[in-house]
């Protein structure tokens, strides 16, 4: 997680800072949530972020100035030393997540990408498998092609909730018409694999 100060900068235009952060933590909140009953561990270089999640009771990997891509996989090497043998890397800015623990696996990777088959919401990953995170985007295609260079299986998982992020303005706007049609917790239609 990035810091609740910087994050969502492209929403600048239509939110200020105030707002970034509270929406930053009020999605990471719902998305802590939706892992339970698995354990939860944030991934993040921010002291601010690290105490809120330790207020909640959710474990910290500390991984400064890693970048996504590096601090994603120093996430996952820290599960794999604890004994972990899957590790689903959910991003925290979900607004209609739901149960992460619901999702189909497969003996490969699963795949959640967005709505716009462009960026990858999440993912379960063995914990050995040595895959190589790219996020940003096209990481969906680009997570697939790794899948299939390691040689493992892929499942891929459109979901019309967890498929739902929040990156630039026009995605707030998609977000309100999604409530006012199903209501605050979004869409209710079944998955697609």
């Amino acid at each position: 997680m990035k810091s609740f100060s910087t994050a969502k900068e492209r929403l600048a235009p239509v939110l200020d800072a105030p707002q970034r952060r509270v929406l930053a933590q009020r999605l990471a909140e719902g998305v802590i949530r939706c892992a339970a009953p698995l354990p939860v561990t944030i991934v993040c270089d921010d002291r601010e972020v690290a105490d809120w999640a330790n207020d909640l009771g959710v474990a910290v990997v500390w991984a400064p100035g890693r970048g996504l891509n590096r601090a994603v996989a120093s996430g996952v090497a820290h599960l794999k030393s604890l004994g972990f043998d899957w590790v689903t890397v959910a991003h925290s800015d979900l607004p209609f997540a739901e149960p992460l623990s619901g999702l189909p696996m497969s003996d490969g990777v699963t795949i959640v990408p967005d709505r716009h088959d462009d960026g990858t919401n999440v993912i379960t990953i063995p914990a050995t498998s040595g895959f190589t995170f790219a996020y940003g985007p096209g990481s969906f295609q680009r997570h697939t092609a790794e899948a299939n260079r390691l040689g493992l299986a892929v499942l891929v998982i459109r979901d019309q909730r967890l498929g739902i992020d929040v990156d630039v303005p026009e995605d707030l706007e998609f977000i309100e018409l999604q409530t006012r049609l199903w209501g605050p917790e979004g869409p209710h239609m079944p998955s697609s694999i």
